[in-house]
């Protein structure tokens, strides 16, 4: 078998068949299908076994529920294809995707990542994105984390990996946010990761989903995970200062949210420049006037803002 589909659905009655629909539409057939329901109290468990019954791709799990980390990690288990890859269930893929992109990996055996584009936040008019990804190979993963500002996608869900870098590897359980957790372990074990513009996902706009709705804990998270790189010893350090002033963002939204100032290692001990970058100006203010003014500052500035809507 050339690929496992591993799917996590909770509590998903109006978007699943949608999902699996666009797995079962592509042109390429050499799947297995993995239905992980954690603990759904809708209707999904239902729409599973119905599913089940119409293709013998599809296998389903049922599960106390545990989160998505646990869910991924029941399909990863299950697993038998020699790839595997994960669609989230309020989401979906285009037409045609998945023959060109095996395609890919057929003719490139040492792709051990293949990144496809993405349509992120769509179904919100305003805030839709397609992020087209050219066609590249990145030998060196520090290269491919910062030139293709990998941390901004990193999630699990637009790509193809080699099943085996799974080995000894799992999505943290009980933490949101858990791609930017999983993601630069999977690249320690990476000789070659690519990119290409073929295909779609369609991250679709979820009123419900973490992302909207994340507190200062799933900040904190988040916050964390970039931490870890950033204070580790990683492939990943140093750092751009573009990514820095990314992990500052994050920083300054998690103290806002949570009345806690983080703590943030200086640019100088940890960053170095790429080509003609420079240092960005939220960086430059945390220089100046300290990362507990400027966490003063941000919440003034968003305090502001929203009054003016």
């Amino acid at each position: 078998m050339k690929l496992s589909i591993v799917i996590p659905v909770y509590n998903v009655g109006k978007t699943l068949e949608r999902c699996v629909q666009s797995v079962l539409n592509q042109k390429f057939r050499d799947y297995q299908i993995i239905l992980v329901d954690d603990g759904s109290t809708d209707n999904s468990g239902e729409i599973c076994e119905q599913l089940l019954r119409q293709d013998q791709r599809i296998q389903v799990i049922h599960q106390k529920n545990a989160g998505l980390s646990a869910a991924r990690n029941a399909g990863i288990k299950k697993a038998k294809g020699e790839y595997i890859t994960f669609i989230d269930s309020d989401d979906y893929i285009g037409n045609d995707t998945l023959k060109p992109l095996m395609d890919l990996l057929t003719i490139h055996h040492d792709y051990d990542i293949l990144e496809y584009s993405v349509y992120e936040h769509f179904g919100r008019p305003k805030h839709m994105k397609a992020l087209r990804l050219d066609n590249r190979e990145y030998a060196d993963m520090r290269e491919y984390w910062y030139e293709t500002r990998a941390y901004k996608h990193s999630y699990a869900c637009n790509k193809i990996y080699r099943r085996k870098l799974f080995d000894g590897v799992l999505f943290p359980v009980g933490k949101t946010f858990e791609d930017v957790y999983t993601l630069p372990q999977l690249l320690e074990r990476c000789q070659t990761v690519a990119t290409t513009g073929e295909g779609y996902y369609y991250y679709c706009y979820n009123t419900k989903g973490i992302t909207v709705n994340a507190d200062g804990k799933d900040l904190g998270n988040l916050l964390q995970a970039h931490l870890d790189i950033l204070n580790g010893d990683s492939m990943l350090t140093p750092v751009s200062y573009e990514y820095y002033g990314h992990i500052l963002n994050i920083a300054l939204d998690t103290a806002e949210a949570t009345g806690s100032m983080p703590s943030l290692p200086s640019p100088e001990a940890v960053c170095r420049q790429l080509g003609n970058e420079k240092m960005p100006l939220k960086v430059r203010l945390m220089k100046l006037i300290g990362m507990k003014n400027l966490c003063r500052l941000n919440k003034i500035v968003h305090t502001l803002y929203r009054r003016s809507r």
